[in-house]
């Protein structure tokens, strides 16, 4: 779909499940209504291929996108992808098929060459070279171009096995990559070294991770295929000498070594220095002795990095996580994988990075932060895939802390509507959250009394409950789905961090009229970055340093949280006061691999740790309601803009 189709479905979904009157949509766009009426047939044929939705016309009525409050949420997510276009898999076959015969194949290749081999125009050969070519820059590897010849590939071997071991990040289906991988080996070439390397698995006490192992394998079966063609790789003496010293290059010998005589192949001492830097870089379940005996050479690195990312996190949450040896283990391990990655330039990646940020977002953005001090402190580069991980055994950490300490909630229930819909909601609490320790049910004016004789750390109510001290949350007495998820959101997190419904939002706490910018025009995530971040320098919120620093943090990891949203922020030390910055744009620009819409510089001091928790709690609760954010992006008038952020 074009950008005015687009434009068209997310005011549709605005106000979903409602009937619009075509030339209300005509005059929002300033289009015609032909044209709308045949956008709309787009719109249809679109949904029928990635969602449930359904688009209902009806006379005199106009039109309706008929969806649930789920289908809606993914739908408005697909919507700011950068990529909307429905592939078929025939397409993404094409293009895992030409990216990999040209990492193969030292040959040229032509234009015509593809054309007559795919039966498809120039025109499409043309984009799917271009997209392969934007890939393969990550790997520092460039498309040659030359007249009358055609194109070949320009890089070093271990850069272009690198990349044929990652071609499923250039599609959307990764079992497309798998099953053309597979088809380019025999069974029994597959058999044999799995069979082998489970052997020194065994042998050994390895505990790779299935992803390490199965990207072990595909690293062997293309080993094997390049050096048959006289491909070998090159490392330096110096690299060759430090390897062979290692634990790992033994392990690496003692496999290759025995798929020798079943593909008569002899692996010379570099092609098992290559293999070794597999088992340096590979993800372990758990760590164990050999594998401890290997951290020798990176131990002061290794120790220097466990050491500032514990602390700092710790500090900078507000969380002492020094005590957990489980999060230690688990961070060693990872750790080791990421070093030696890092310093032998294997590729990272994490296919979890978006769904991560998205799920976790405060903790992965304090894990950046971190990593911005300890990439410059200690001179490496460790990338977000990798924070995205470590994040995860932060969470983990910090679920295992929370159980630790862990006491059932004890709860009172204040219902209006008798004993019979009063027992009906104790029923569904008890059973959907077995946290929850009902104490009673009982009226509004025993509340009193009862927090007397009774310690309760939360009140489930039908009915509003001004002037209590305990906290408390309003709910259906049916206990809808949304019911059910403030609650369950209130026990994942500590009882003081509660936010009660009188309480004034905190973004609205932190930003006023003269910080919010309505329908802006830029077209580049940094022009809008460095406009919010000036107007709070020239306020006198943050030092002038702040503009740069939030442009550092981007450019480490886009701040993209779905749904059209972008959180930029810069470090906390160069803030003054807590402000944010508020920005709508005209046009979705492209955030990384988002589409953006909706923008909040943030700039919230460390010290307000409550306040920034529930920042962005009320963030990600935002990008959960596609109606409020489409309203946030129509609004033409500020204060209009600020009342969507007040609590009903």
């Amino acid at each position: 779909m074009n950008e005015r189709q687009n434009e068209i479905l997310r005011l549709l979904i605005g106000e979903s499940n409602q009937y619009i009157l075509i030339r209300d949509i005509t005059e929002q766009l300033q289009c015609s209504e032909k044209t709308v009426r045949n956008d709309l047939k787009t719109i249809h044929y679109f949904l029928e291929e990635v969602s449930s939705a359904k688009l209902l016309r009806k006379p005199g009525l106009g039109v309706c996108l008929e969806v649930d409050d789920e289908g809606g949420k993914k739908l408005f997510s697909k919507l700011h992808s950068t990529d909307l276009s429905v592939w078929k898999e025939s397409d993404e076959e094409r293009v895992i098929q030409i990216a990999y015969h040209l990492l193969m194949d030292a040959s040229s290749i032509t234009f015509q060459d593809l054309m007559n081999r795919y039966y498809v125009s120039k025109a499409v050969i043309r984009k799917d070279v271009n997209q392969i070519e934007t890939w393969l820059k990550r790997f520092d590897i460039k498309v040659v171009t030359r007249q009358k010849v055609g194109f070949t590939l320009d890089g070093t071997e271990k850069d272009k096995r690198a990349a044929l071991s990652r071609l499923y990040e250039m599609v959307k289906h990764p079992t497309l990559t798998q099953d053309f991988m597979k088809n380019q080996f025999s069974p029994s070439e597959f058999n044999v070294v799995n069979n082998e390397l489970s052997h020194v698995q065994r042998t050994y006490s390895i505990q790779l991770t299935d992803e390490s192992f199965e990207r072990v394998i595909l690293h062997t079966l293309l080993m094997m295929k390049r050096s048959k063609q006289g491909q070998t790789i090159s490392i330096s003496e110096e690299e060759l000498s430090y390897l062979q010293n290692k634990t790992e290059y033994q392990w690496a010998a003692e496999f290759l070594k025995k798929l020798e005589p079943y593909f008569s192949l002899h692996f010379p001492d570099e092609e098992i220095a290559y293999m070794s830097l597999h088992f340096l870089g590979g993800k372990y379940r758990s760590q164990n002795v050999t594998v401890t005996e290997s951290l020798i050479d990176n131990q002061p690195l290794l120790l220097k990095v466990l050491n500032m990312l514990v602390d700092r996190v710790s500090t900078s949450i507000n969380i002492d996580f020094r005590e957990d040896q489980e999060l230690w283990e688990g961070l060693n391990v990872h750790l080791h994988s990421t070093l030696n990655r890092l310093k032998h330039g294997l590729p990272v990646s994490n296919v979890m990075l978006q769904e991560i940020k998205r799920m976790y977002p405060y903790m992965f953005d304090q894990v950046m932060l971190t990593l911005v001090e300890i990439n410059e402190t200690l001179s490496i580069g460790i990338p977000e895939e990798e924070a995205a991980y470590l994040a995860l055994h932060f969470q983990s950490s910090l679920e295992r802390l929370k159980n630790q300490t862990f006491t059932s909630k004890k709860v009172v229930l204040v219902c209006h509507m008798g004993i019979g819909m009063s027992q009906l909601l104790r029923t569904k609490i008890e059973r959907k959250f077995h946290s929850v320790r009902v104490l009673g049910s009982i009226a509004k004016a025993e509340l009193q009394d009862f927090f007397h004789n009774e310690e309760v750390d939360l009140v489930i109510s039908t009915i509003s409950l001004p002037n209590i001290q305990v906290p408390h949350i309003v709910v259906s007495p049916l206990l809808e789905k949304s019911d059910e998820e403030r609650l369950e959101q209130w026990l994942k997190q500590d009882k003081n961090t509660l936010t009660y419904p009188h309480e004034e939002s905190i973004l609205l706490r932190y930003t006023n009229p003269f910080l919010v910018f309505i329908q802006q025009e830029e077209t580049n995530k940094y022009e809008i970055i460095k406009k919010l971040a000036s107007s709070l320098c020239s306020k006198g919120f943050v030092e002038k340093e702040y503009i740069e620093s939030t442009m550092i943090r981007e450019r480490m990891s886009a701040t993209t949280i779905g749904a059209g949203i972008a959180i930029p922020h810069g470090h906390p030390n160069l803030i003054k006061q807590s402000a944010i910055a508020i920005a709508t744009l005209k046009e979705p620009i492209e955030w990384g691999v988002e589409k953006v819409s909706l923008v909040f510089l943030l700039a919230v001091k460390n010290d307000e740790q409550k306040e920034v928790k529930q920042l962005f709690s009320e963030i990600s609760s935002l990008s959960e309601d596609p109606k409020k954010i489409q309203s946030l992006i129509m609004h033409q008038d500020i204060m209009n803009v600020l009342s969507v952020f007040k609590n009903e």
